[in-house]
């Protein structure tokens, strides 16, 4: 190859880049409740920001359409590798919860219309790419559920957690009955569940519920940091590691160690485990295909 064409290829390879990135920046323009960011952070990395502040942020049937829309602009850009997602600070919350208010008027019928899938928890969960939580607030209810459906879960020290809905004579629909004990046992999660009781971030940490917990001036450095760490890697390892451990609590562990087997066996079809290896033995950072 030419530098004439390494140039050309490169040209090409960002104003594809550009393209993609400007289908989530459009995806965002219209939103009022949702903000995107890309590569603020860190290179590759999709920062979405849940913007109601004067709701605390909470999830009603805008928000949860418009980061919908998000999310499918931000999946199908594959110079997006890692997502992150967050809340408004000036909401000084995560997510406080879904908006209580649309609840007033709904029958059992409204309601099952409303929790038709795929909602936004598991548009979140099903990703292909990695979701970090930024948790800059606290995160309750549909917010807590929320933070559940990502990968990594990392908190301020001023978050607060919890599945309250008991207290509206209500439990968590947002999947927190099913991923909330897989996360943290079953025991931890009745205690949640059954008490409405809210955590701080210290326990959720020591239970399991977040994964690393970091004072409010320090948690941007630690999320950028993790997300440019996952975004250094091949796009397509990251989905199908993600799907194989995905798999683990869906599978027994016999099917689990075939599926990852059968995940790990073709990776070895792709251009980008050739180019692992061979950065390996050249002692150079890699060029990932993302094929």
């Amino acid at each position: 190859m030419t530098g004439n064409d390494a140039d050309a290829d490169a040209s090409a390879a960002d104003a594809t880049a550009a393209t993609d990135d400007a289908d989530v920046i459009e995806a965002a323009a219209d939103c009022d409740t949702v903000d995107v960011a890309v590569d603020d952070l860190a290179e590759g990395v999709a920062t979405i920001t849940i913007s109601r502040p004067d709701a605390r942020n909470a999830l009603d049937a805008t928000v949860r359409e418009e980061f919908s829309s998000v999310l499918a602009a931000v999946d199908d850009d594959d110079s997006v590798r890692v997502v992150v997602v967050t809340g408004d600070p000036e909401g000084k919350a995560f997510v406080a919860g879904a908006d209580v208010g649309e609840f007033r008027d709904r029958d059992a019928i409204d309601q099952r219309e409303v929790s038709e899938r795929p909602r936004i928890y598991e548009r979140v969960a099903e990703l292909s790419k990695p979701v970090i939580a930024r948790i800059n607030g606290h995160a309750l209810g549909g917010g807590c559920e929320l933070a559940q459906a990502c990968d990594v879960r990392i908190a301020s020290t001023r978050a607060k957690l919890g599945q309250p809905e008991i207290n509206l004579g209500i439990i968590p629909g947002g999947g927190g009955t099913q991923r909330l004990p897989r996360i943290v046992g079953t025991g931890q999660a009745l205690r949640l569940i059954l008490s409405g009781e809210l955590i701080d971030a210290a326990e959720a940490a020591e239970i399991g519920l977040v994964d690393e917990v970091y004072e409010p001036d320090e948690l941007d450095e630690r999320v950028a940091e993790l997300a440019g760490m996952m975004a250094d890697k091949s796009l397509v390892a990251l989905e199908f590691a993600k799907d194989a451990v995905r798999a683990s609590g869906q599978l027994g562990l016999e099917d689990g160690i075939e599926y990852e087997a059968e995940l790990f066996s073709q990776l070895f079809a792709t251009a980008d485990k050739d180019e692992g290896i061979a950065a390996f033995f050249e002692d150079r950072d890699p060029e990932w295909n993302d094929a």
